[in-house]
């Protein structure tokens, strides 16, 4: 369950995917201020991909970046790009509540799995995925 101060919501206008830039370039710093929003609408547009927030009292603490895709081998899996929580909020406890959320989108469409793929090099993140059955 959802505590009331928190959302999770879709980012859907330029407002909405631009408040999520500063979490999501903590695990993507690659990635410019100014390259952000054009490349997000890119990969809507041309590949599903969808952005979803958690927000904590209005203020971004979680993000995902998701799409639903068909492999031959499975069928229709949800396919997480991207889980970040803000650094300076991890083990709060917004990771689980947006992973579990995740889950329900995926049973929600039919999906038969979840695919989440993770550097070697983010250890603190395997202990998570692990903890939470991944």
């Amino acid at each position: 369950m959802i505590r009331e101060d928190v959302a999770i919501v879709p980012a859907l206008t330029d407002e909405q995917i631009l408040a999520t830039r500063d979490v999501k370039r903590q695990l993507r710093p690659a990635i410019t201020e100014e390259a952000y929003l054009p490349t997000i609408r890119r990969m809507m547009d041309t590949d599903g991909y969808q952005l979803t927030a958690l927000l904590e009292d209005g203020v971004v603490q979680t993000v995902d970046g998701y799409r639903f895709i068909e492999m031959l081998y499975c069928g229709q899996i949800l396919y997480v790009d991207d889980l970040n929580t803000d650094q300076n909020r991890r083990s709060s406890g917004f990771g689980k509540l947006l992973l579990d959320w995740l889950k329900q989108q995926a049973t929600a469409r039919g999906c038969g799995e979840l695919h989440l793929d993770s550097g070697v090099q983010r250890e603190q993140a395997h202990h998570f995925y692990f903890r939470v059955r991944l």
